[in-house]
């Protein structure tokens, strides 16, 4: 089997933690690698266009703006994106959580331009994909441990691709009706 029949696996229960089924399930197909590139065309085409007001766009006073959601889904997947390398290389050391009202709290999102928010999407986006697409079929049953749950690189591609998915929905329907 190569490294692309290895990747089409969908991860089965016991290489994430049950949390992550709910970025997991609604993943449609197979081929994670086509999904996270068609992801990064979704949300671009789904961006484009906005304005500035439309980043600073809170629907609730408590809520994160679309910034600060944008800024928190390139966190994440970059985040993700590590632990899937270190996991990867066979790297055995436990990798920390880490907390996301934090990581948004103490992001410039809201002070940056929404269309640089935009590109450092696509860059984290292609970073990941590459990173993806370039593991060997060992690399993507490895198993590792983060935030004290073991998780395999491949049930980490599929968070990437969850994660977003989760996030860009919640874009469409509550931001950008």
């Amino acid at each position: 089997m190569n490294s692309t029949a290895t990747a089409s696996l969908r991860p089965q229960p016991g290489e994430y933690a049950p949390y992550y089924e709910k970025y997991l399930s609604p993943i449609q197909g197979n081929d994670i690698l086509a999904t996270l590139d068609e992801q990064r065309r979704q949300m671009v085409l789904l961006l484009s266009g906005r304005t500035e007001a439309d980043g600073d766009l809170r629907y609730a006073p408590e809520k994160w703006s679309l910034k600060e959601v944008l800024g928190h889904i390139n966190d994440t997947e970059r985040v993700m994106s590590y632990r899937a390398l270190r996991i990867s290389r066979n790297d055995p050391t436990p990798m920390e959580g880490f907390e996301q009202d934090d990581y948004v709290r103490n992001g410039p999102f809201g002070r940056r331009a929404l269309a640089d928010l935009i590109e450092d999407y696509i860059a984290v986006r292609r970073a990941t994909v590459s990173l993806f697409r370039n593991l060997d079929e060992a690399a993507w049953t490895r198993r590792g441990v983060a935030n004290k749950n073991e998780v395999t690189v491949r049930a980490l591609a599929y968070i990437v691709a969850g994660h977003e998915l989760h996030h860009r929905r919640i874009l469409e329907e509550k931001y950008l009706r």
